[in-house]
Parts: structure tokens; sequence; C-alpha cells
């Protein structure tokens, strides 16, 4: 049964370097660096878009119409963690490129960029869409993951999965937040970004 096993394991094994090319597709520092570069600073280009500030003046005065949580952070703390949560996320996914190619590499790897992802749609969703709604799901969604980043990464560079930990818990806190938001705040859930009435109230 052991000669079985290992047979199959290694026709598994030739079966993924056929598929995916060179087994050990390790990616060099400056490669690894650039796409996570890349993938950061679009993700920050895309999010600014729909940042609560005097440049956005009607999502600014939305928000701040929002009956917020006792709990909540003040912004410019809770402002501050997304990019730090997420660079650590980052330099998580250089350490896995930098890693020999492997079904468990290439799985987490695309749970950050899911991550990265869900990251800047919360953004589009809550912000631009005002739809509070949409963005408690995708928090939702975001926290699961999270966590499944980190149980892939897991099997290849425990650091890599121990950088994704601070991404997960964050995702959850702001999850949470998302959901009491929209309990307090049923009247403003999906109000016209344009500034139109919105419409019909629930109660």
């Amino acid at each position: 049964m052991v000669t079985r096993q290992a047979r199959s394991d290694a026709g598994s094994d030739r079966w993924y370097r056929k598929a995916y090319g060179d087994k050990d597709h390790a990616l060099s520092p400056g490669k690894a660096a650039l796409i996570v570069g890349g993938v950061q600073v679009l993700s920050g280009l895309f999010s600014r878009r729909y940042s609560p500030d005097p440049t956005h003046p009607d999502i600014k005065d939305w928000y701040e119409s929002l009956e917020k949580p006792s709990y909540k952070p003040p912004d410019p703390v809770f402002g501050a963690a997304w990019p730090v949560v997420t660079t650590l996320l980052g330099i998580g996914a250089y350490r896995l490129m930098r890693q020999p190619r492997s079904p468990e590499r290439d799985a987490a790897l695309a749970l950050w960029a899911a991550n990265i992802a869900m990251t800047s749609g919360w953004g589009k969703v809550f912000f631009g869409e005002r739809s509070i709604t949409g963005a408690t799901a995708v928090a939702a969604a975001m926290v699961g993951t999270g966590a499944a980043y980190v149980e892939r990464a897991s099997h290849v560079d425990r650091y890599a999965a121990a950088l994704g930990v601070p991404f997960t818990a964050w995702t959850l806190f702001g999850g949470a937040m998302t959901e009491d938001l929209r309990e307090h705040n049923r009247s403003l859930d999906g109000a016209d970004p344009d500034g139109a009435d919105p419409g019909p109230q629930h109660s």
C-alpha cells in the first residue's frame, strides 16, 4: 500500500510539473516585489476614488451623517489600519512568490489577490454605492478568504501565513462594525450617490 501511495504521489508530481512547467518556478526578488508593489498601488489608486475626504464632498457628507458605534476608532486610525494590514499581507505574498511553485502556493496567492481586490471593492460598494448591506456581505466574504489564505499559506511558509492574520482579524472587526452601521442607518443604506432622495425607507 505504501508503494502504491508513493507511485500515486510521484504521478501527481509529474502531472503538476507537466501542467505548470518548471517545478522550481519561484519568482526572482525583483519580479515578486514588482508584482506585489504594482497590485498594492493599483488597489490604493482605485480605493482613493471613493475616499470620504474633502475631495469627495458628497461621499464625505454621507459618511459623516451615519450614526456610528461608540467603539469605532478615530477616522485617522481606522484609515491608517488598512494600508498596514494589506502591506503585511503583501509581504506574505512576496514570500510565497519566492517559494517553489506548488498547488498550495498558487492557491494562497490567488486568495491574496482576491483579498486585495475585495478590499478595493468594499470601498466602492460602501462609499461609492452607499450600500451598507452590500458592504457587509463583502466584508463577510473577506473574512472567509482571509482565513482561507492563512490556512493555505501555512502549508508553504508559516511566516507568510502569520502575516495574513492581522488582515483577517481586521476584516472581522470591520465586518462587525459595518453590520452595526447597517442596523443603525437603515434609512441611509443605498442612498443615491448623486444626491437624489433615497428609495423607500426601512422601518
